[in-house]
């Protein structure tokens, strides 16, 4: 059980560098850094609106309206930090961790 409790604990770390690099690449294009009509770029970013978009709108319609600021990445951040930290590493790891 401990290594399911490891690749899942890899899979959230892993999610939520999905989550930052899709904020940062929103920023870089509401910007105009960078250009939404290469190919390249707009893969990725159809990539990563996928695969963040499922979690994000359900913290988005809670979220009451910031303007023009979206902190639901930031929200989504903290929840899968705390899935991690606490739930997994703190309340279920210890049940199946043998004392010495």
């Amino acid at each position: 059980m401990v290594p399911l409790i490891g690749f899942i604990v890899l899979v959230i770390d892993l999610y939520i560098w999905v989550v930052i690099a899709s904020a940062i690449l929103s920023w870089l294009v509401a910007f105009n850094v960078v250009n939404t009509n290469n190919r390249v770029v707009l893969v990725i970013g159809d990539t990563l609106y996928r695969l963040t978009e499922p979690a994000l709108r359900p913290i988005r319609s809670i979220l009451p309206n910031l303007g023009g600021i979206d902190i639901s990445p930031v929200i989504l951040i903290l929840l899968l930090l705390f899935i991690r930290d606490v739930v997994l590493l703190g309340w279920v790891a210890p049940m199946f961790i043998q004392p010495a």
